[in-house]
């Protein structure tokens, strides 16, 4: 009986920038030549005061926090569709997880066979070649990793 063969998984990192749109057209364009799968993560937090006065704030916290988790899947979801469509031609699965951006893509990058990220997100200075996410990604990652520019297909 032969074993089934699973496709390698590239992951990227989504936050809705062009910058991470700009790196799932990317991945999903490699998972199409190389028979991959691609696995679109977004990672979101969620901050308690823990110094709160109002005791309602602690009793609403839980359902807040599903309620930013509910916005991450659908930014999630409206950022892969408005960056390769509805069928982009290989599986593209989303994945919204809590935690620190950075930390969640390294930890995603033990299971990858390649990880994806851009070179900035919304966070920082206009001017950085790299974010701080992305460092900390190419820097802790467990396996190779791919970084795009934005619109690097037109300035190539």
């Amino acid at each position: 009986m032969s074993e089934a063969t699973i496709e390698p998984l590239i992951v990227v990192g989504v936050d809705g920038s062009n910058h991470s749109k700009e790196a799932l057209r990317w991945a999903v364009a490699q998972a199409a030549m190389t028979g991959a799968r691609v696995h679109a993560v977004m990672a979101w937090e969620w901050n308690r005061n823990p110094f709160a006065i109002n005791p309602v704030a602690s009793e609403t916290a839980d359902a807040e926090a599903v309620t930013a988790e509910e916005a991450a899947r659908r930014k999630l979801a409206d950022t892969v569709a408005a960056a390769v469509g509805t069928s982009p031609g290989v599986p593209v699965f989303r994945r919204v997880e809590q935690g620190s951006p950075a930390q969640v893509l390294v930890d995603a990058s033990k299971e990858a066979d390649l990880m994806v990220v851009g070179t900035r997100g919304y966070g920082g200075f206009k001017g950085a070649l790299l974010g701080s996410v992305s460092q900390q990604v190419v820097q802790y990652s467990a396996g190779t990793v791919v970084l795009v520019r934005e619109g690097a297909d037109e300035n190539d």
